[in-house]
């Protein structure tokens, strides 16, 4: 397993991989502030989210922040957040042609450039160092280990969020194996905490941490009386365990860099920077709610990036309490009631707008998704399949997707038959062969939309978000509340066709 992943990353031989090369090709790393590692969180699939929640409250602790995660749903600038907000497109392109050059002028046969994600972990580097932040927080990709990020011989602290069963080709086939791996970011006596995990990775964890005499620290979930009634900016019941761990990170940040917070402990009040800092943070794509722009009222996207079992579990929870809970509509720029009359209340329908890749298996995914919903009385009217129109290369928010018209839909059909399938053994009937049943007709833009009675197949994402919006507008008693979710790609695609 570990010579496929050297095999697949060129760990032995591109720039980036040795923190001496990557001091030759940059010197400025040399003068890199203090860093937070925070590994990719994979119960939740909220990419980020524990790293969101530390820089947001180490800024509000006064400091200057640099954030580095992955991926980016948009626009690549996405990725780098200084004081919070998105490298501006000026200052991206002048350090992007600045490593770019430099790294060309070093490359050879035997030393070619970079990998695209060593690239961006370097760009970051350079980025930091001279924005001259005085935190970095850098969330670990793929793995751990062999990651690009885990250059730095010598962070302030380090943390691991939930484990799950999450890239299983590289990382390994059990959970102590993805353990193993996640635990390559810990450092000889650098403080490291985790969260409650598995007893198996947990186990891993410890001992890997014990051999370089860390003592491991579990980060409990924070209490939510501790946030003067406030609530965590990202939504979720799940990114309370999010944000204890980030407390404890930067607690321990500022401690171990001489900025203590005097009388403050993991069971006293938080400080009022701490509060500020995790009830404003801000994560697009990760359990965010958008109202469409061209049906107010009629139709709302709720969006979710979760693409594993464990975290398919926790977006349908999410999900159902909001669709449940109409206090979440009054933060919306909408009145979804303001057309009815005084006292009436609009009905609702959920339907699933879903794609995953092909490395995912649907039987795992789409059982959870749909049971966790029906367990808390949400049961979808409509599932749309749809391929992912783009990936988006170009900088800049005038980048335009492309949509190609032969699109092989073989996945996306099987995604329909899993979903057909499992909506009738659920319902206690023996499944059918349902390709006998299915109607194919053109939609106004000469796509095809490839019916069943539970679900639809449409050949670009634009055609199904067209058809959202016309039945949104036909029946306009009815409130359509949209779950999007499997893939990351698709949550950026759906993001900036609603909101363009």
């Amino acid at each position: 397993m570990l010579l496929a992943l050297k095999e697949r990353t060129g760990i032995s031989s591109h720039i980036g991989a040795d923190y001496s090369e990557l001091s030759r090709v940059n010197p400025e790393v040399e003068k890199l502030p203090q860093y937070i590692f925070s590994p990719f969180p994979r119960l939740e699939q909220m990419p980020g989210s524990t790293c969101t929640f530390a820089e947001s409250i180490l800024r509000n602790c006064g400091f200057r922040t640099g954030l580095f995660t992955s991926p980016h749903l948009i626009d690549v600038r996405e990725r780098f957040r200084l004081d919070g907000l998105e490298i501006s497109e000026e200052k991206f392109l002048e350090y992007f042609w600045w490593c770019y050059d430099r790294l060309k002028e070093k490359t050879n046969d035997d030393v070619p450039m970079p990998t695209y994600f060593r690239f961006l972990a370097l760009l970051a580097f350079k980025i930091f160092a001279a924005e001259q932040v005085d935190v970095a927080i850098l969330e670990v990709g793929l793995g751990g280990r062999f990651d690009a990020t885990n250059v730095v011989k010598k962070p302030i602290v380090c943390g691991i969020s939930s484990l799950g069963y999450d890239h299983m080709e590289i990382l390994g086939n059990t959970l102590g194996e993805i353990a193993g791996e996640k635990a390559g970011i810990f450092k000889h006596e650098i403080p490291a905490f985790t969260v409650p995990q598995p007893d198996e990775a947990m186990h891993v964890l410890e001992e890997k941490a014990s051999k370089l005499n860390i003592n491991l620290q579990v980060a409990h979930p924070l209490d939510a009386n501790l946030l003067n009634g406030l609530k965590l900016a990202l939504e979720g019941e799940h990114q309370y365990l999010n944000a204890g761990l980030a407390v404890a990170l930067c607690s321990t940040w500022l401690q171990r860099t001489g900025h203590p917070i005097i009388n403050f402990n993991q069971t006293g009040p938080l400080p009022e920077p701490f509060i500020k800092g995790l009830t404003t943070a801000s994560l697009q794509g990760r359990a965010q709610i958008v109202p469409d722009i061209e049906s107010p009222g009629n139709l709302v996207f709720y969006l979710d990036g979760a693409h594993s079992p464990e975290s398919m579990e926790a977006c349908a929870r999410w999900f159902s309490l909001c669709t449940r809970d109409d206090n979440h509509l009054s933060n919306l720029n909408y009145q979804p009631q303001q057309h009815m009359d005084e006292g009436s209340k609009k009905d609702t329908a959920q339907i699933l707008l879903f794609n995953c890749m092909s490395v995912r298996d649907p039987q795992l995914l789409l059982p959870r998704l749909m049971r966790t919903c029906a367990s808390h009385g949400v049961c979808f009217q409509k599932a749309l399949f749809v391929p992912n129109i783009s990936v988006y290369h170009k900088v800049g928010s005038q980048a335009l997707p492309t949509v190609d018209p032969q699109v092989d839909l073989s996945w996306q059909f099987g995604l329909q038959r899993a979903w057909e399938s499992l909506m009738q053994s659920d319902k206690g009937v023996k499944p059918s062969n349902t390709d006998q049943a299915c109607e194919e007709v053109k939609d106004d833009t000469g796509m095809r939309v490839t019916s069943f009675k539970n679900s639809s197949v449409f050949s670009s994402l634009p055609s199904a978000i067209k058809w959202l919006r016309d039945t949104a507008q036909k029946d306009r008693f009815v409130c359509f509340q949209v779950l999007v979710t499997g893939s990351l790609h698709l949550i950026g695609d759906v993001l900036r066709l609603i909101k363009k």
